[in-house]
């Protein structure tokens, strides 16, 4: 009797995925990879992310290789929770730029039984934490850290170091703007 109300298959179960790294390590396309494979088993899917990124498409989620899928725009976490209530899987890219209301929404969406799946840059330019994702990352189940290559050596890549001289955090841009580099490059590159 103990175990049956542990394993109340009634019960809905919902988690916090994290998938983080620098630019260019595939974590947009690893969030499309999780949430295509969630529609494919017919699971109720909506995903979200900025308003104010629209680098690809105005709507969709789009990864730098050029993969798609359809995303509503919000400008507050606030409306994630909203316009997500009921839905089995959402996914949220580009984490970083989300206000920090974001944790509550994805934690109040777990413990109501979503599978919640985030994908966002851990680091900043500088190497510092990346807005609300440190503590996303603390409250997340599952965290996956991908790496891009580094164009200055080929090792494995963890910074997303800025070619430009703009020091405001927040800075949307693509490989004009920003390459991948692994710590020893990114040292060599910041401190010239």
């Amino acid at each position: 009797m103990f175990l049956e109300s542990l394993t109340n298959s009634n019960e809905k179960r919902g988690w916090i995925e994290v998938v983080c790294g620098s630019m260019f390590s595939g974590k947009t396309e690893e969030l499309i990879r999780r949430l295509k494979r969630a529609e494919f088993a017919q699971q109720s899917v909506e995903i979200f992310k900025p308003a104010i990124d629209t680098r690809y498409d105005d709507d969709d989620v789009v990864s730098h290789n050029e993969t798609t899928i359809r995303s509503t725009p919000v400008t507050s976490s606030r409306n994630i929770l909203l316009l997500g209530d009921g839905v089995e899987v959402i996914g949220i890219d580009e984490a970083q730029f989300f206000d920090e209301g974001l944790v509550e929404v994805c934690n109040q969406l777990a413990d109501n039984g979503a599978r919640v799946i985030i994908a966002g840059l851990d680091m900043d330019f500088s190497g510092k934490p990346f807005g609300v994702m440190p503590k996303l990352m603390a409250t997340a189940e599952y965290v996956t850290k991908v790496h891009a290559i580094c164009v200055k050596c080929g090792s494995l890549a963890q910074f997303s170091h800025r070619k430009t001289a703009d020091e405001q955090q927040v800075m949307l841009g693509e490989t004009e703007s920003y390459e991948p580099l692994c710590r020893v490059c990114f040292n060599k590159s910041t401190k010239i």
